[in-house]
C-alpha cells in the first residue's frame, strides 16, 4: 500500500508542478543525461478542466530541487526532498550555483575551479553560498550563517533547507 501512495503523490506533483528545473552540470549536453520529467509538451492546461490539463491542488507546494552536499559521499547531489537542515532524498550529481562548494577536508566553503560529477578536483579561494545556508561541520546539518568569514561560519543560527 505504501508504494501505491508514493506513486500517487509522485503523479500529483508531476502533473501539478510541471517540469522541474534542469540540474546544472558542467558537461551536460541536454542529451540523455539531461532527461526531463513531467509535462514537457509545453501545452498549457485547457480551461474547463477537460482533457490533458494540469491539476492544481490547493495548499500543496511544488518541490523545488536544490544542489546539496552529501557528507557521507563527499559530493553534491540534487536534493529532491529536504528540510530541517538535511536532505532526505538525493538524485543525480550536481554543481551548486557559482561552484561554491564545501571542502570537507578544510571544513570550509571554497570556489571550485574543476567540478566533476558533484566533486571538486581543483580549489580556489574562499566563498560562501548566496543563501547563507551552510553546513555546520559539528553535526552536518544545514543552518543559516549569521557571520561568514573566509568560507566558514563563525555564528550559526536556525536550521535551513539545503
Amino acid at each position: 500500500m505504501r508504494h501505491v501512495w508514493t506513486a500517487v503523490v509522485a503523479i500529483v506533483f508531476a502533473t501539478a508542478c510541471g517540469t522541474p528545473p534542469e540540474v546544472k552540470r558542467p558537461d551536460d549536453t541536454g542529451a540523455n543525461g539531461g532527461a526531463r520529467v513531467g509535462n514537457t509538451t509545453g501545452n498549457p492546461a485547457k480551461p474547463g478542466g477537460t482533457g490533458g490539463g494540469v491539476v492544481a491542488l490547493k495548499d500543496i507546494g511544488c518541490p523545488s530541487p536544490s544542489c546539496a552536499f552529501h557528507p557521507n559521499a563527499g559530493a553534491y547531489f540534487t536534493c529532491l526532498s529536504g528540510g530541517a537542515g538535511t536532505c532526505f532524498h538525493f538524485g543525480p550529481a550536481c554543481t551548486p550555483d557559482g561552484a561554491c562548494m564545501y571542502d570537507p577536508k578544510a571544513r570550509s566553503y571554497k570556489q571550485c575551479t574543476k567540478p566533476v560529477e558533484g566533486q571538486c578536483f581543483a580549489w580556489a579561494g574562499a566563498c560562501a553560498p548566496a543563501s547563507k545556508c551552510m553546513i555546520d561541520p559539528t553535526d552536518n546539518l544545514y543552518k543559516t550563517c549569521d557571520d561568514v568569514s573566509g568560507g566558514t561560519c563563525r555564528k550559526f543560527a536556525a536550521l535551513c533547507a539545503p
